[in-house]
């Protein structure tokens, strides 16, 4: 923690300011979503589907919409999309608590959803910018700030549960309300740089789609967002499979373990990394670090039930707590160097409006993949095999990073010349 303090106190206010506000902004939302599907249906009596409308138009909204936000915070300026994405977290956020109604709740689904298509390309952006050449140090304490409120969020949301989901929704509408009021007062105005050529929207999305080295590797990458994603999907399976009667405080010391192996160990991870390998093997080594993370499930000892014994216990859950520590790592490792090469290919223009359509890529890789892979645990469990699932992710986070691997060796991700960068204030 004191090599976190350190360099957070050598950031400019700005930078501190984006990386403060991105804990807020992660504790706001995980204190509410895990939540929100008990409260729909246990709450408020909603049939399956409706609830699946409510959750899927929120991820839809702003899976689909990550490439307006970018654009926009391109085209007027990071700060006035960052104030209108908190604006609306606040108003969505404070609507899914108050209102009962499906089309109500699905308005401010669809608010939370385009709030985050809007504040997120544009804060990697204006991180970006601000930091210059400490670009990779940057973004790696800016995903410690990031992890760090995905583990606070859901046990002050478990806590706040116990008085009332509305009281939730509150809180967190309240903490965007605050964000806003800080940002309005003390957030400087940043623009970033335009495209060399003049156009309109149209003609800056035909530039970034043109970009094909940036394309390649958004589509190479989609290989490392499925395999991240499995926190969420194949492991509580898995969790649920190993200890039937304690699958939901296995899947949530799961997340801890997530969120506290990137907080412990982001800043420590990104400078060995640096000191080593330049940014393209740095993501190849820690994308085969992800996909090998699925090899300890191999070593499968069987569920352990109620009455088992602790080496049972031990048996069951160790190759889960060590998945979800490897795949951490290899997380960990990957993000910076990632977060910066979007930049450095983008050649430092249209900065927001190239993470914006990165995002989205990610965002619609995750969705396939996440229902292939639940066609293979299906199709695994009928067949008498469910190791053929960790074979298939293993491998997917081979092939992925051999595709990353090509494209670094054929030159396609050597860095663009890039507009003289804003040195950031010590």
């Amino acid at each position: 923690m004191e090599a976190l303090a350190a360099q957070f106190r050598s950031y400019s206010g700005c930078i501190r300011l984006l990386m403060v506000q991105q804990f807020a902004i992660n504790t706001a939302f995980y204190m509410l979503m895990p939540y929100l599907a008990a409260h729909l249906a246990d709450g408020l009596g909603m049939a399956a589907w409706a609830v699946g409308l409510v959750l899927g138009v929120r991820n839809l909204t702003q899976q689909g919409m990550f490439l307006i936000g970018g654009t926009l915070a391109d085209r007027l300026g990071y700060k006035p999309v960052i104030v209108a994405g908190c604006v609306l977290r606040t108003v969505g956020f404070g609507l899914l608590g108050f209102v009962s109604s499906l089309p109500a709740l699905v308005v401010a689904s669809a608010a939370t959803g385009f709030a985050g298509a809007l504040f997120n390309p544009a804060v990697r952006a204006y991180l970006a910018q601000e930091a210059g050449e400490r670009r990779v140090e940057a973004f790696a304490a800016f995903n410690v700030f990031y992890q760090a409120g995905m583990f606070v969020g859901p046990l002050v949301g478990l806590a706040l549960l116990a008085f009332d989901f509305r009281l939730i929704c509150s809180v967190a509408a309240v903490l965007f309300l605050a964000l806003t009021v800080i940002q309005l007062r003390r957030m400087p105005a940043r623009r970033g740089t335009p495209s060399a050529e003049p156009g309109g929207v149209l003609a800056d999305w035909r530039k970034v789609i043109a970009n094909r080295p940036f394309l390649l590797f958004a589509l190479a990458m989609i290989g490392s967002y499925v395999l991240s994603f499995q926190v969420y999907l194949a492991l509580p399976l898995q969790a649920q499979r190993a200890v039937p009667h304690s699958g939901d405080a296995v899947t949530t010391a799961l997340f801890a373990v997530s969120a506290a192996v990137a907080v412990a160990g982001q800043l420590k991870i990104t400078a060995w990394a640096r000191a080593r390998w330049s940014s393209q093997r740095a993501i190849v080594y820690g994308i085969g670090f992800m996909g090998a993370a699925f090899l300890p499930l191999l070593m499968n000892a069987g569920p352990a039930t109620r009455g088992a014994g602790p080496l049972a216990w031990i048996a069951a859950l160790t190759p889960l707590f060590a998945a979800v520590t490897l795949l951490g790592l290899g997380t960990a490792m990957v993000y910076p160097f990632e977060m910066d090469t979007v930049v450095s290919l983008a050649g430092g223009r249209l900065v927001a409006t190239h993470y914006g359509l990165y995002n989205t890529v990610a965002g619609v890789g995750i969705t396939l993949g996440n229902l292939t892979t639940g066609v293979i645990w299906d199709a695994a469990e009928r067949l008498g095999h469910p190791e053929l699932t960790w074979w298939v992710l293993a491998t997917t986070g081979a092939f992925c990073a051999g595709c990353v691997g090509l494209l670094a060796r054929s030159g396609r991700l050597a860095p663009r010349p890039e507009p003289e960068l804003t040195a950031m204030a010590s």
